[in-house]
């Protein structure tokens, strides 16, 4: 029978996720939270979830150390579990995520299972040991269960055919409609990496969820984004990350149309200042600055109803 937790000596978090927490006074708490909660392998319950789930995101990092978030979609059991420490992905990328570049045998991987409708979120982090013409499989490091915070509900169902060719469109600014995009969205996903062989099995790729009413994300000309931290489980994944990588990767989905934008860069954080008070109930705040991205129309074949905005969101 596996261990109810963290069955290893070594912390399940990494140097850059530490030093937020001792930076905070919360190391001792977060260190006996996270040997509760964080597993090396999947609960019957996360398997029973990602298997009936009809999309997942995932977080990769490119040959040159970008990281990039993406979404893979399928009918429900395209993500499988042969065994607790085993998640095997039977799907092939949408046209134009960079991630179809990304995934390569041995390379770390970030997945996020997130269920729209019931607001539930699963994450795993891990290695992919297996790929081949069917899909991928990843081998489990870590996995454990994010509340439901900030998530708004939404339903989705497929899209009728669309035989229309997309195109991806490079970008190395924010357009008009990449602006449109951003400055209307409740919801992105932020990849962020940490690869070092002294984490042990807490180095790797993570993806998470971000959300607000629309406008939490705002614009500073064309290439730079300042998002809103709220109050979350500190564990401080995406900002320890951040601490000892500052490279991210963002995906905003346009739920209704099915458009997705790919963002690569760089990113800070801001702890302290004026600037944070301007941001309802903010605790910090993010500043993604634009590299390079991909704009790709009607990519997803899913779409979504209207939300229903998390309670836990300000007015």
């Amino acid at each position: 029978m596996a261990n109810p937790g963290w069955s290893q000596t070594a912390s399940p978090f990494h140097a850059g996720e530490l030093a937020i927490q001792a930076r905070l006074g919360i190391q001792e708490q977060m260190d006996k939270q996270g040997r509760r909660v964080i597993r090396d392998y999947l609960p019957d319950q996360f398997r029973q979830f990602f298997a009936q789930l009809p999309y997942v995101i995932v977080g990769t990092i490119d040959a040159t150390g970008n990281p990039w978030a993406s979404i893979l979609v399928g009918t429900p059991g395209f993500l499988s579990t042969p065994d607790d420490r085993t998640l095997k992905v039977v799907t092939q990328p949408l046209l134009g995520d960079p991630f179809a570049a990304n995934l390569a045998q041995g390379t770390n991987i970030g997945l996020l299972g997130i269920e729209l409708p019931t607001r539930r979120r699963n994450r795993v982090n891990g290695i992919v040991t297996v790929i081949d013409s069917d899909g991928f499989e990843v081998q489990v490091q870590q996995s454990f269960g994010n509340c439901p915070q900030y998530i708004q509900v939404r339903r989705s169902e497929w899209a009728e055919g669309d035989s229309t060719t997309k195109f991806p469109h490079s970008i190395d600014r924010l357009g008009e409609r990449e602006q449109t995009l951003i400055t209307t969205a409740d919801t992105f996903f932020i990849a962020t990496a940490y690869q070092a062989e002294s984490a042990g099995a807490a180095s790797g790729v993570d993806v998470s969820h971000r959300g607000g009413k629309p406008g939490f994300i705002r614009l500073e000309g064309d290439r730079t984004l300042t998002i809103p931290d709220f109050s979350g489980n500190h564990h401080f994944n995406t900002f320890g990350n951040l601490e000892v990588n500052p490279r991210a990767g963002l995906l905003l989905i346009d739920f209704s149309q099915g458009h997705l934008l790919y963002l690569t860069g760089t990113a800070e954080v801001i702890w302290e200042g004026a600037e944070i008070l301007t941001y309802a109930g903010a605790e910090r705040l993010l500043r993604f600055h634009l590299q390079s991205g991909y704009y790709v129309e009607r990519s997803l074949p899913l779409r979504w109803s209207d939300p229903e905005f998390s309670p836990f969101l300000a007015d």
